[in-house]
């Protein structure tokens, strides 16, 4: 049986690639910067926003995750003013063409990015983690936001 494809945007070195890929999919990384230790099962060094809109690229995936850089949403960039501002705000053109694909999609990034903290009325759905809850010594609180409910 093959394994549904999902491909995995902003995927770094593929650390969510590999959760993926625990679940039973076949993963896909994408980044701009090379990634030769990719811990997915493919990566391809290119323009995540140029892959998402390429129609006929995505129709090969059942599924996306993408994870944009946090730096503009970060409180790190907090710490000089002026250097949050200087980073790109890639959430909500990740959500519009993710969602114009019109497939299953999740997105991940850190409070303060404009991601949904919870479920609404209008749809959206959104969860917030925390590596505590996962028996971590580490207090770093994740957004996830999808186009389906999360459990």
């Amino acid at each position: 049986m093959t394994k549904p494809r999902l491909i995995d945007f902003f995927g770094g070195a593929g650390g969510a690639g590999r959760g993926y890929q625990q679940a039973g999919f076949h993963v896909t990384g994408v980044d701009i910067t090379p990634q030769p230790r990719y811990a997915g099962d493919k990566f391809i060094q290119a323009d995540a926003l140029e892959l998402m809109a390429d129609l006929d690229f995505m129709n090969q995936f059942v599924a996306a995750h993408g994870s944009p850089p946090c730096q503009k949403y970060s409180a790190m960039s907090e710490c000089r003013p002026g250097l949050a501002e200087s980073y790109p705000d890639l959430v909500a053109i990740t959500r519009h063409l993710l969602t114009a694909w019109g497939r299953p999609w999740v997105i991940e990034n850190v409070p303060g990015s404009g991601l949904a903290e919870d479920v609404d009325l209008f749809g959206t759905n959104g969860l917030l983690l925390c590596g505590a809850m996962f028996g971590a010594a580490l207090y770093r609180h994740r957004l996830f936001e999808s186009s389906m409910p999360l459990e």
